[in-house]
């Protein structure tokens, strides 16, 4: 016997089915035919859903995007109110994010260039510039606006930094250098 999911637990479902399909197959394995392949259900229900690859892609991305955010922010709360203590959780979160969630950046590779991702990669960016301005304002002489590019610097660092043995510290060193 099937159970029927509401519109929201099927799309749970299959954004969750689609991180499985990108784990295993990578970016390029991921269609909507895939995706109704391996959530075991009709290719018209992930239509109605995605519409298309790259609107899958997207809300993929979102969903993502959102456990890495979420991931940040619990850091900075937990973290001590020191400069020191803010930039390393912060540090930490981000690696940690890349290390388990390598879909993330295999996601966003698979849409870069179109004109609807690029709106949507700034939209998340300058939710973590928010963020990351945020709590180290507390901790800086920097005029707001400053602040906000000196982040926006630090946040395309840690992209290429990830990729660098001893990066985390250096994107932690980083950030506590960049605000001062």
């Amino acid at each position: 016997m099937t159970v029927r999911l509401s519109k929201q637990a099927r799309r749970e479902q299959l954004l969750e089915a689609a991180v499985t399909v990108v784990r295993t197959r990578g970016a390029d394995g991921l269609t909507l035919v895939t995706l109704a392949e391996a959530a075991g259900v009709s290719r018209p229900i992930v239509y109605d859903h995605f519409g298309t690859r790259a609107g899958l892609l997207i809300e993929l991305y979102r969903r993502l995007d959102e456990r890495h955010k979420t991931a940040i922010e619990r850091a900075v709360r937990e973290a001590a109110p020191e400069v020191d203590d803010i930039a390393r959780v912060v540090s930490a979160a981000y690696f940690a994010c890349v290390r388990e969630m390598p879909e993330l950046a295999a996601v966003s590779a698979a849409v870069k260039g179109t004109p609807e991702m690029e709106a949507v990669q700034r939209e998340l960016l300058d939710g973590y510039v928010e963020l990351m301005a945020a709590a180290l304002a507390p901790y800086s002489t920097l005029a707001p606006g400053a602040l906000r590019l000196r982040c926006v610097g630090v946040l395309g660092a840690a992209e290429a930094l990830a990729r660098e043995d001893g990066g985390e510290a250096a994107l932690t060193a980083l950030i506590v250098g960049g605000i001062q």
